[in-house]
């Protein structure tokens, strides 16, 4: 138990070194919103979502940017770019905030 204590916090604390500022910021405030059986995290510098398999996915493509938008006035650290996984257990989508050339090229 102890040992396993151990390697959690070791982890945790290793995720957290890992996280640039605006990406954990993200993580804070998707957590605080408290959606029931949403399982938030980190997946390299990525944000994974997945929700219940009884979620809309187009309800939540459709109004994800603005939902964004608004959680994000509670942002201050620098923009980063940042890409938002979501998955129900049966399809996904990928969502990203800020995105690069690379992106925007669609590679």
């Amino acid at each position: 138990m102890v040992k396993t204590i151990i390697h959690l916090i070791a982890f945790i604390m290793v995720t957290l070194i890992i996280m640039n500022p605006y990406q954990q910021k993200w993580i804070e405030v998707l957590t605080n919103a408290r959606v029931p059986n949403w399982k938030i995290e980190v997946q390299g510098d990525d944000i994974y979502i997945e929700m219940p398999h009884v979620t809309d996915l187009k309800l939540i493509h459709d109004n994800l940017p603005e939902t964004l938008g608004l959680m994000s006035l509670d942002i201050h650290e620098p923009k980063k770019r940042l890409k938002f996984i979501l998955h129900n257990g049966y399809e996904n989508f990928d969502y990203t905030l800020n995105p690069n050339e690379k992106d925007l090229d669609g590679e």
